[in-house]
């Protein structure tokens, strides 16, 4: 009888199995994936707002105005055109975790003696989020493209 060598390895056709079901798993996860990262993302946004939201407390305890926490701070006319909105200087916003990139812009849109509003806006891979533009007031109250997207 001959001697006879078995071949030991895969077939063409078992190796297309493979990768197409490792396509379609890849398909499954990785929206799932990226929804997860957007979701973390806009939970830290929210944090920020709140923390901007007691530190524009904070400066209201101290000056008795919501004014001039924008900008590079320091006391202009309130309802002026300096320091009453804009980037906010009376909080320090930190970069997310994710790459060091910031993932949300934190705005000051409104400040008055006894009111503000502030944004988050999406920015760089958050950019395409499906809640938008994150608001918040002095009275609490939240807003987002969509009713869900605040956590709490």
């Amino acid at each position: 009888m001959g001697n006879m060598k078995q071949h030991q390895g895969f077939t063409l056709i078992e190796l297309m199995v493979a990768v197409a079901v490792v396509g379609i798993l890849a398909a499954i996860a990785l929206p799932g994936y990226q929804e997860s990262v957007q979701k973390s993302r806009r939970a830290e946004a929210e944090a920020d707002l709140l923390g901007l939201a007691n530190a524009m407390e904070r400066h209201f305890t101290e000056v008795g105005t919501y004014c001039d926490a924008g900008g590079t701070g320091g006391a202009d006319t309130c309802g002026g055109a300096g320091n009453d909105n804009g980037a906010p200087s009376v909080f320090a916003t930190t970069s997310p975790s994710q790459g060091g990139v910031a993932a949300y812009t934190l705005t000051i849109t409104s400040a008055t003696a006894s009111t503000f509003a502030l944004s988050a806006a999406p920015t760089g891979a958050q950019t395409g989020d499906r809640c938008g533009t994150l608001t918040l007031t002095n009275t609490g109250v939240r807003g987002a493209a969509l009713n869900d997207c605040w956590k709490s």
